[in-house]
């Protein structure tokens, strides 16, 4: 397996990225593996993984049909939408 250094990886990712077809990538942080780049096998490769792992669970239905055109939510003033996303997380388990 081909290995780089965070600083080559940064400055060269194109160049690794279009190696990928001879095999993934280990990306090193002072010699240590942090990240390993490889070839998406299909689009959603990614997704399928995490619904496989139980990390998601995949949609079911169809968005109703006004659903890009509706005004965002609005967050509480004085709260960061990381904190909002959080909350909800605890409340919805």
């Amino acid at each position: 397996m081909k290995t780089a250094s965070i600083t080559e990886a940064k400055n060269n990712l194109s160049k690794l990225i279009d190696g990928l077809r001879r095999g993934p990538v280990m990306i090193l942080d002072r010699g240590r593996p942090v990240a390993r780049l490889e070839a998406a096998t299909a689009p959603d490769a990614g997704v399928a993984h995490l619904v496989r792992a139980g990390v998601m669970a995949a949609g079911s239905g169809t968005l109703p049909a006004d659903f890009f055109t509706r005004p965002l939510p609005e967050l509480s003033p004085g709260k960061s939408a990381v904190a909002c996303v959080l909350e909800e997380r605890r409340s919805s388990r």
